[in-house]
């Protein structure tokens, strides 16, 4: 706790003043922490001093509170520049970061509990820098760090990402939402595949397995521990493998797939679908689709205005960094049909309930700015975002994604 008081002081958080009239006073409280080590041994006790947001007032005590969150695609997109460009990069870890947004509204806080000056009880702590708990100290947070430029100062050198049966899942094997029994510790469930929600930014092989186990976080039954327990026995086996980045063309190639009708307790469909950058997977998802299908054209039409949008998205984000594309982007599909529909210049009346997507899909072809590509299933490498494979299969897209085991040196990186 002493630590945290001296290292708001020395960064000048707040000031001690009376608190003015008419003035709303924010109350605060400590929050703790065990922070452990990986065999479990303590590595440290934290402790952390929050605000109670919940008691300001807004229009006094803060205005605009939303900030934005860069994307998980954004950062892998950099790092694949990196790698094409021979670019360095380097990690910036600064302690206590979030604190150092700075505070435009007057806040008064009251003084941390156990730190009251006996000599002034009266005083209150005028806020100059975020605190958590703030309602505005993400966007503050966000504004000072985006003034100071240094987002590229926080991606550390890449060689590779990531920690780690043959697969994650059965092949073709899906979950029910009944029949076995409840498990019996449905937090612990939610734990660790909240942990393994984190692990699929850089792992595309397990974001299928992990997709299924997360429809059933509100009851969980003991299958579906099951499934939780194939997934770390996977990662366990493939503890050492990572993605790795290849140095290679500014090219852009998405691929997308569904499993349609393929969740046996709704019978919605599966979106999947991976964007490369030259050789580097970029962006990948896998979704189940909100709404039911009553086609294999209609659910593929609306994955491939899914990934069309992704990659127009990346296009232009690699525009805003000043290092356009060389060639125009290709789609890949193994529907005819979904491919036919978005180069048809009439709307057939049957697929006017996705007619969005179809002017969406159709007016990128139509113009230029996307080229669609048929490729087999067997190279179709979303069927590893839509469903579960046999291990040949499996272990052939991941190659493709570009996952494997630890190296000390990354060629071209």
């Amino acid at each position: 706790m002493q630590e945290e008081i001296n290292a708001l002081k020395t960064q000048g958080t707040w000031t001690s003043v009376p608190l003015p009239p008419h003035r709303n006073l924010v109350g605060c409280k400590w929050v703790y922490r065990i922070k452990k080590n990986p065999d479990g041994s303590v590595a440290r006790y934290k402790a952390r001093l929050v605000a109670k947001g919940f008691s300001q007032e807004a229009g006094l005590d803060y205005s605009e509170f939303f900030s934005p969150v860069v994307k998980p695609s954004a950062v892998r997109l950099v790092l694949a520049l990196s790698t094409t460009f021979g670019w360095q990069l380097q990690q910036l870890d600064v302690k206590n970061a979030f604190l150092h947004g700075i505070v435009h509204e007057e806040v008064y806080m009251s003084q941390p509990p156990g730190f009251i000056d006996s000599e002034n009880p009266s005083l209150v702590c005028k806020l100059h820098k975020s605190l958590y708990g703030l309602k505005q100290a993400p966007r503050a947070w966000n504004d000072r760090f985006t003034s100071l430029n240094i987002f590229m100062m926080c991606l550390r050198k890449l060689i590779f990402w990531s920690k780690p049966c043959v697969t994650p899942c059965h092949p073709n094997h899906k979950l029910l939402k009944d029949g076995s029994f409840p498990y019996s510790d449905p937090a612990h469930y939610r734990s660790i595949v909240g942990a393994l929600q984190y692990l699929t930014f850089t792992r595309p092989d397990i974001a299928y397995a992990v997709h299924q186990v997360c429809q059933f976080m509100h009851a969980p039954l003991d299958t579906h521990y099951l499934a939780v327990k194939r997934i770390l026995r996977y990662l366990k086996g493939t503890i050492d493998h990572g993605l790795l980045y290849k140095k290679g063309s500014l090219d852009m190639t998405a691929y997308t797939d569904v499993d349609w009708a393929g969740d046996p307790n709704d019978c919605r469909s599966t979106n999947g679908f991976v964007v490369f950058l030259g050789y580097n997977p970029v962006s990948w998802s896998s979704k189940k689709q909100q709404s039911v299908s009553r086609s294999s054209t209609e659910v593929e039409y609306r994955a491939m205005a899914v990934a069309a949008a992704e990659v127009v998205w990346l296009q232009q984000l690699l525009s805003d960094l000043h290092c356009p594309l060389l060639r125009k982007p290709i789609l890949c599909c193994d529907n005819q049909s979904a491919m036919a529909l978005s180069s048809n210049p009439v709307l057939h009346s049957r697929a006017k309930h996705i007619e969005i997507d179809c002017h969406f899909v159709r007016e990128k072809v139509t113009r230029g700015d996307l080229h669609l590509q048929h490729v087999s299933s067997a190279q179709q490498v979303a069927n590893v975002l839509t469903k579960g494979l046999c291990s040949p299969s499996f272990t052939f897209h991941c190659s493709t994604l570009m996952l494997g085991p630890h190296v000390h040196e990354v060629e071209g990186g």
